[in-house]
């Protein structure tokens, strides 16, 4: 497995181009990779804004990506400095314990299901701050870790509950090529976590949480608890990603 972080360029038209579109940005980090990826190849991706002028695009993926044409059409072509890198994400797979703790990022799309009698359920879209911050709990005690609480305890499910800020909540919209308009109720998680079950997250981290990866949404990575969590930990490597 690969992690890999690539730095692109919000002035630049191309880039505007695939922010604007999960769906065109999908496509761009796919073609990084050969055809013939098997059909459980899992690749996933997500785009950190940091501020408007810091735009980093993850992606964890089994195979080593070629992104230069994303660098030619939304990055720095001529710069004599890399515009992405990419590290073994064993290292840090392999380390995973349970008891440790990290700093957590996750954009995810919190959905539930409808039941009906008969028929196949509903997806509905978790649209509160609670109900996604609960949503994400629920999801925390399968996935092999916990949400640390909040030193001052409170007695609902909310993020003033725990180690946790929904950073970005905001409804996206786009038309697929193959017709119809996908809506997404994308939000972004930021918190401290703990690892209950090290074979349970090293799962989460390869294969995502949630629906619309695709999309962008499902890619959780972590940090040292005193590092920012929009830099994923590559303790054994020289240099972050």
């Amino acid at each position: 497995m690969y992690l890999t972080r690539a730095f692109l360029n919000p002035r630049r038209a191309g880039a505007i181009h695939l922010l604007g579109s999960p769906q065109r940005m999908h496509a761009a980090v796919m073609a990084g990779f050969p055809p013939l990826l098997a059909p459980n190849d899992r690749v996933l991706w997500r785009v950190d804004a940091e501020n408007s002028h810091k735009v980093s695009l993850y992606i964890v993926s089994p195979h080593r990506p070629d992104l230069t044409h994303l660098v030619e059409q939304a990055g720095w072509p001529h710069s004599d400095v890399p515009s992405w890198a990419t590290k073994s994400y064993e290292p840090l797979l392999q380390r995973l314990k349970a008891g440790q703790r990290y700093a957590f990022r996750l954009t995810a799309n919190p959905t539930y299901v409808v039941a009906r009698h008969g028929q196949r359920g509903l997806r509905r879209p978790h649209v509160t701050a609670e109900q996604q911050t609960a949503w994400l709990l629920e999801q925390s005690a399968k996935r092999g870790f916990e949400v640390l609480p909040a030193a001052t305890p409170h007695p609902l499910p909310t993020e003033q509950a725990h180690n946790l800020r929904l950073v970005d909540r905001h409804r996206i919209r786009f038309t697929r090529k193959a017709g119809g308009t996908v809506t997404l109720n994308r939000v972004t998680f930021q918190g401290l976590l703990e690892v209950t079950d090290e074979v349970a997250l090293r799962a989460t981290l390869i294969y995502g949480i949630g629906r619309a990866r695709a999309y962008g949404c499902g890619l959780l990575t972590l940090a040292r608890p005193n590092e920012s969590p929009t830099r994923p930990e590559e303790r054994n490597q020289d240099h972050h990603l």
